[in-house]
């Protein structure tokens, strides 16, 4: 493959559509990479615009608005451990490879509903064949030690390449069910793989709409398995962008980032989701979940919401991952007040209430409910993940509410 070729072929799964089709073309005009419809596509009947406003549904070549590359295009690109198998298999190929290269080189059964080709009329998956856990994390484990794979496993190495975040992670298939699996890592100093689970069930008992999570352990080690929810039962996928793209920002250089906030997020649920009242208790609800159980990697690649045309959804919650800590004062990586304030405490929180259309008193049901959850269902959540004693100690009242989360509350 070429290391930095011209252009790419976008292809799309329409909404209630079990197949692709193509829609447009990328190319790459040095400085930035750009998009256009094709003409059969804006002919379709039931064709829909990628992304608005960053894609209007109209002829002629279009240039992202910021960044090298579309927002809704990013989003369904590798990652950081995307890249990094993708860059394992090329070893001694290239010094550096192009942002087509890496979208033609991923796996095809990645986030979202979009997928990239080299050609516009012959769709050929790349990586599509699900392979065993087994398989995967010993793929997993060769990657990070720096160890040659068997031809056996090189098939098992698309299955992560074109999902995000920077931790391993694969797909998989538990009957008609489509999971994510994401592993634990040689540089884990402490059960990040279970911490993850413990969040993320405590999330759901406490009420919050998340992403279906089971625990394996596979090799010797720990294994997340989190359900899709870009993926319909009948084989169709359902078209996600991410809360920087919502927020018009981009993350080429690792850094726009830093200026998405929870209350710009709420301005645009306000204006252009589905029921935006139930939305923004949603996201109170998780901004304050986020706080009580140490998750400060909150930030806008780890929120989403579908797209199906003309309006936006929020998707489930994922990666609500407890993060690391030493001592007490943390910070969300989103500010959640409209002066800026991010620091990780539940009565800040509730100060900024009025930005998610909630009272404070509203908005203390919510944290109240959330507390006595945490405190309730904990024993039964850890004892679920198996996790020790002291492993328990470690997490309780570091990551799990740390008394800087409930000061002044």
């Amino acid at each position: 493959m070429d290391d930095h070729p011209a252009e790419a072929f976008v292809w799309v799964w329409l909404p209630g559509a079990t197949e692709p089709v193509v829609v447009g073309r990328l190319v790459d005009r040095g400085s930035v990479i750009t998009f256009t419809y094709g003409r059969s596509y804006l002919g379709r009947p039931n064709a829909i615009p990628l992304y608005l406003p960053e894609l209007p549904f109209r002829r002629g070549e279009l240039t992202p608005h910021s960044g090298e590359i579309a927002g809704c295009v990013a989003d369904a690109g590798p990652d950081a451990w995307g890249r990094r198998v993708i860059e394992y298999q090329r070893i001694g190929e290239a010094a550096e490879l192009g942002t087509l290269a890496y979208l033609l080189a991923s796996g095809s059964n990645r986030a979202s509903a979009l997928d990239f080709q080299e050609s516009a009329v012959d769709y050929n998956p790349r990586g599509h064949d699900l392979v065993p856990l087994d398989e995967l994390a010993e793929t997993v484990d060769r990657i990070e030690s720096g160890i040659p794979l068997s031809p056996a496993l090189e098939r098992a190495l698309h299955h992560g390449s074109s999902m995000g975040g920077a931790r391993p992670k694969a797909v998989l298939a538990d009957g008609v069910q489509q999971k994510i699996a994401k592993f634990t890592s040689a540089t884990d100093s402490y059960p990040v793989v279970k911490a993850e689970y413990v969040a993320m069930e405590l999330a759901h008992r406490a009420g919050l709409s998340v992403a279906g999570v089971s625990l394996d352990r596979v090799l010797g080690k720990d294994v997340l398995l989190v359900d899709r929810f870009d993926r319909t039962l009948d084989g169709g996928r359902k078209l996600v962008v991410s809360a920087l793209t919502i927020l018009g920002l981009h993350d080429a250089d690792g850094m726009a980032g830093r200026y998405a906030t929870y209350s710009d997020l709420a301005f645009q649920i306000r204006s252009r989701f589905t029921d935006p009242g139930a939305t923004l208790k949603e996201l109170f609800a998780r901004i304050a979940f986020n706080i009580m159980v140490g998750n400060t990697d909150d930030h806008a690649r780890n929120h989403a919401a579908f797209w199906d045309g003309t309006q936006l959804s929020l998707t489930p919650a994922y990666d609500i991952c407890p993060q690391n800590r030493v001592g007490e004062e943390a910070a969300q990586a989103m500010a959640f007040g409209d002066n800026g304030d991010r620091l990780s405490q539940v009565a800040r929180c509730i100060a900024h209430s009025d930005i998610y259309h909630l009272t404070a008193e509203q908005a203390r049901e919510i944290v109240d409910h959330q507390i006595d959850i945490i405190h309730d269902e904990w024993a039964s959540v850890c004892d679920l993940a198996e996790l020790t004693k002291a492993d328990r100690d470690r997490l309780w009242g570091r990551q799990f509410l740390n008394p800087f989360a409930l000061y002044d509350y």
